[in-house]
């Protein structure tokens, strides 16, 4: 067995990897278990360790990690390959593979292959629900979005998020996830200003000064909020191509581009444009004048609904 791992998605991968592992310790315990980081031992270790026989166990497993951040393993991958004898397994997992290289091409041809990439916001809620449910709990579609706007969309933390929550209640819930979770800048910047754009005025006063509560400075707010209004400019002259097209041509996640439409919907492009400009004059003049930045800040947002 010669596996590869990769791709942007830590908790799959290292769900992926646990498997393994744990299919390899149940069968021949842990004595033949040998870990290598290409970015701490030389090439000529890693290569040692995965040609050489193993001691006391008929089958051993070697894990490389990142073996092509050495460059003399990278050139003779495919040599190293084929001294794999069949009584070691080798996983290699690398962060991030260039695609161009001939290192990719001989890990894609002569390995099994597994590239863990982000899940899309329809298969990242699903997951939420049965996740929840496979550890003893439960949460609703609906709250399960809830969720993902709050904390992002990082699977990593969003398990990390669903444990915490099924340790206060095996139900979670909307009332818990404000409760436990905390909020991401961003999402609270979108909920500000969607509450802004509606008329929201008591919402706004709550969310600003929450932000100011974590010690959020006023020009750190101020560009957060151009940051989102730049996503959102650019989302509204996007015209009629997809979700995805949009997000790579932004290099932006999809989930945020999925949110940023929502808010595009009911204004003009006119209107975007005098809001990035408006933005852009606050932030020239709380950089050039003595001014109140907080008032400042608010009453640009009080005026965002007119």
């Amino acid at each position: 067995m010669i596996i590869t791992l990769t791709g942007p998605n830590d908790f799959m991968l290292k769900s992926e990897l646990a498997k393994l592992k744990a299919t390899y310790v149940e069968e021949f315990g842990d004595i033949g278990l040998e870990q290598k980081d290409g970015e701490e031992v030389t090439a000529e270790r890693m290569i040692e360790a995965v040609q050489s026989l193993p001691f006391l166990v008929a089958k051993k497993l070697v894990i490389l990690r990142n073996p092509g951040a050495q460059k003399a393993f990278a050139e003779r991958l495919e040599d190293i390959l084929k001294g794999v004898s069949d009584t070691t397994d080798l996983i290699i997992i690398e962060t991030k593979v260039d695609k161009r290289s001939s290192y990719y091409k001989v890990l894609k041809a002569q390995t099994e292959y597994k590239e863990f990439n982000d899940l899309d916001p329809v298969k990242l809620n699903n997951w939420i629900v049965q996740y929840a449910k496979a550890y003893g709990g439960s949460i609703s579609p609906a709250d399960a979005r809830y969720l993902l706007e709050r904390v992002g969309q990082n699977q990593q933390l969003v398990a990390m998020e669903i444990d915490k929550l099924l340790t206060y209640q095996p139900a979670i819930d909307r009332a818990s996830i404000e409760l436990l979770s905390d909020q991401t800048p961003q999402g609270t910047i979108f909920e500000l200003l969607d509450a802004a754009f509606t008329g929201q005025t008591k919402k706004v006063d709550k969310l600003y000064h929450a932000q100011r509560a974590l010690k959020a400075e006023p020009q750190q707010i101020i560009a957060m909020l151009a940051w989102q209004l730049h996503i959102l400019a650019l989302v509204k002259t996007a015209g009629e191509r997809s979700v995805d097209a949009i997000a790579s041509e932004v290099k932006v996640n999809p989930f945020v581009v999925r949110k940023t439409q929502y808010l595009a919907k009911d204004l003009s492009l006119a209107q975007v444009k005098d809001l990035v400009g408006k933005a852009l004059e606050l932030d020239i003049k709380l950089k050039s004048q003595t001014i109140d930045a907080d008032d400042a800040l608010q009453h640009f947002l009080l005026t965002l609904s007119g």
